[in-house]
């Protein structure tokens, strides 16, 4: 290697929206990059095909606007023109034998407002009395990592847990309250009720003022997405970033580079099948991956024991998204945008195989404008099927995942007949459970990372689920190479 005339490689192993926003993050550096992803296709969670003729995500379908980590991406590839804003955004609860409101003044179903709690019959009469008590209770102390369910149940009771806290937290992360942390799955409320002795007032200080009477609500829309699908946006950060991309390119084994007289690099990756490995050397390697393949890969690693241990204690939830479209006329009345949501949440407790369902149509009104079934109007629904532990549920047919969603559908809002188009997708693993002591697991993982020159790792794993968070990781581990980089080479020219 003659370092005056090559420029360092910087090889990512994971092809999804994290690995794929950190090559994109180091296109402006003098860096060769490379991107392997182990599946056929790029996008990880992204994906976006067609139902009933109209393109529609498959994975994730919003960023939320609150993070600019999203959006700012969204606009530096070029795409922020093609961003569109949601319609109705207010939810309802499914649960007791009715749709309910879900509460406006609540933060990740934690109540700000108690008398709005209890209007919404979401709690019995005695679970709002209990909640209630959050505003004289003493403060709940706590000097560790706690389940959600422990420390919201001491302020407010069982019944918020189970049938506002718990289903919000099942859409995110398809897991349960009993066991997810308090501090990595609500950190701004962790912060803010260590300032307030109850929890209500800690929750309201998150959210926006309430309007004075006769004016406006403040704040615009939360969420957003692409005309075309969110699933459009991997293939114009790949190539925007200016990488190499390769997909069906399993990474198989990480190593620390053979020393050899000039040879520079500090990794070497063997990529492929176990019967024809190409070796792949590289000056930095950021892992852009699940936990357990990103454990794997470390394994490799001497001295990362700790982080290959941090990294097996993270386990996953799968699900399945079933997408149904439905003639506009199959719902009662003038279709499902006079229920006046954009869909609605199940408790764990009612027994539901579907834990959340959006009215993607009533969402977002331009997929309305492209439906059609004949001359009239079609309605696309997603239904989010499977939490922590249903891996029997999610191993039916497709046809019977379809056809028990269509049925809960049909109890809930009283659709009638079948759809006309079916979707199901299948998210084998697909979301990182952020249970107690997921902090200090992270910690530990980026300490043993941090020891090893030119490693970083970037993905849902660690600080968020959501496209931003994961955008945001991208970031630093582009950022940790570069600056590896910078500081061994005086040759840099960047």
């Amino acid at each position: 290697m003659n370092p005056s005339t090559t420029r360092p490689h910087v090889v990512i192993v994971g092809g999804g929206i994290a690995g794929l926003a950190a090559a994109f993050f180091l296109r402006d550096q003098p860096v060769r990059v490379s991107v392997l992803e182990g599946s056929p296709r790029l996008g990880g969670k992204l994906s976006v095909s067609e139902v009933a003729g109209v393109a529609v995500d498959e994975g994730a379908e919003a960023l939320l606007v609150t993070r600019p980590e999203g959006t700012g991406l969204v606009a530096q590839v070029g795409l922020a023109g093609d961003r569109v804003e949601p319609g109705t955004t207010s939810s309802a609860i499914w649960t007791l034998g009715a749709l309910r409101p879900l509460p406006r003044r609540q933060f990740m179903g934690v109540p700000s407002d108690l008398a709005e709690l209890a209007r919404s019959g979401l709690v019995s009469g005695e679970g709002a009395a209990r909640a209630s008590q959050d505003l004289e209770l003493p403060p709940t102390m706590r000097d560790r990592d706690v389940p959600v369910a422990d420390y919201v149940g001491a302020r407010f009771g069982a019944e918020v847990v189970d049938r506002l806290v718990d289903p919000l937290l099942g859409g995110v992360y398809a897991g349960r309250s009993s066991e997810l942390s308090f501090d990595a799955t609500m950190p701004a409320l962790a912060a803010a009720s260590r300032r307030y002795r109850s929890l209500a007032e800690a929750a309201g200080s998150l959210l926006p003022p309430v309007p004075a009477p006769g004016g406006t609500r403040s704040g615009g829309t939360v969420f957003t997405t692409l005309a075309g699908g969110l699933g459009l946006l991997p293939a114009f950060l790949a190539k925007a970033s200016g990488a190499e991309v390769r997909t069906a390119s399993m990474t198989r084994a990480l190593s620390p580079a053979p020393a050899a007289p000039g040879a520079g690099h500090s990794w070497r990756l063997a990529a492929g099948s176990a019967a024809a490995d190409e070796l792949i050397d590289a000056d930095a390697v950021i892992l852009a991956l699940p936990a357990r393949p990103a454990g794997r890969l470390l394994a490799g690693v001497p001295g990362a024991s700790a982080a290959v241990t941090a990294l097996g204690e993270i386990s996953y939830a799968s699900m399945a998204i079933v997408t149904l479209a439905y003639p506009r006329s199959a719902f009662p009345g003038d279709g499902l945008a006079a229920l006046g949501w954009s869909g609605y949440l199940v408790p764990a407790v009612d027994g539901r195989a579907v834990k959340a369902v959006t009215f993607s149509t009533v969402k977002w009104p331009h997929l309305a404008d492209m439906t059609a079934y004949g001359a009239e109007p079609l309605e696309i629904v997603r239904c989010s099927v499977g939490r922590i532990g249903e891996e029997a549920l999610l191993q039916r047919a497709d046809e019977d995942l379809a056809a028990l969603a269509a049925a809960e559908l049909a109890t809930a809002t009283g659709v009638r007949g079948a759809p006309v188009a079916q979707r199901v997708t299948r998210w084998g693993g697909a979301l990182p459970q952020y249970t107690v002591g997921h902090l200090d697991r992270v910690a530990r993982i980026r300490a043993a990372v941090a020891a090893q020159p030119g490693l970083a790792v970037c993905g849902a794993a660690y600080d968020g689920v959501g496209i931003p968070a994961c955008v945001a990781t991208a970031r630093m581990a582009a950022s940790q190479v570069t600056e590896f980089l910078r500081r061994g080479r005086q040759w840099w020219d960047g």
